[in-house]
């Protein structure tokens, strides 16, 4: 157990420094309907790691493997994950001349707590980097050779330490909104323009580490 949640540890790290969500729940809680929206996206935001990671564990699961020695076919898929990981860094680091902010940030004021939900879900769930990083994680509980139960206690800490940023901003907001106002936009002004840079070396590290995993079980 204590093998799998340390792998875990940076894998959550580096979902939580994920800029665009944590500049997405600064925008939420400065919107129209700043509680609904901000509560309704950390929730979505929530879900959708625990979903991902929760059914890639079961899927792992078939990979075989115990606490201290993964499966030849787990390792084979780590270093695949991680090498697509640091690709993606390659990737983020060429465009990080773009700062242009995207169009569903700009409509972020007009969400409903509802839609707000659904976004949350995508960016944790749907978005590549993000999800990269989740199945990642599932692959690592999933043939850890965990029980059932040690499972579901691995996911929750993953999820909970990966939503830890957008969660800190949400509880910030409703226990003292005015005080943490001006410096968390500051905050995201700078990881709006530098969001790329952030993300390429986030990835890159993540990436090797998941690469190093896998190689280290062959």
């Amino acid at each position: 157990m204590g093998s799998v949640l340390g792998g875990l540890l940076p894998l959550a790290v580096g979902v939580a420094l994920s800029p665009i969500p944590i500049i997405a729940a600064i925008l939420m809680i400065m919107a129209k309907n700043a509680r609904g929206a901000a509560v309704g996206f950390a929730a979505g935001w929530v879900a959708g790691i625990l979903v991902v990671t929760g059914v890639l564990t079961m899927l792992a699961g078939t990979l075989g493997g115990t606490d201290t020695a993964p499966s030849k076919g787990a390792s084979v898929v780590k270093i695949v994950l991680g090498a697509a990981l640091v690709v993606l860094a390659v990737i983020q680091w060429q465009e990080r001349s773009d700062t242009s902010v995207p169009g569903w940030m700009q409509a972020i004021d007009t969400l409903t707590p509802l839609k707000a939900t659904g976004l949350g879900v995508v960016l944790s769930a749907v978005n590549p980097k993000n999800l990269l990083l989740c199945v990642s994680a599932g692959v690592a509980i999933g043939s850890g050779g965990l029980s059932a139960g040690s499972e579901v206690v691995a996911i929750v800490v993953f999820t909970l330490l990966a939503s830890s940023t957008v969660l800190a901003v949400v509880l910030g907001y409703l226990l003292a909104a005015d005080r943490l106002r001006p410096p968390l936009d500051s905050l995201r002004q700078w990881l709006q323009n530098n969001n790329h840079e952030v993300m390429a070396i986030v990835l890159l590290i993540m990436g090797t580490v998941v690469v190093g995993k896998g190689i280290g079980g062959l």
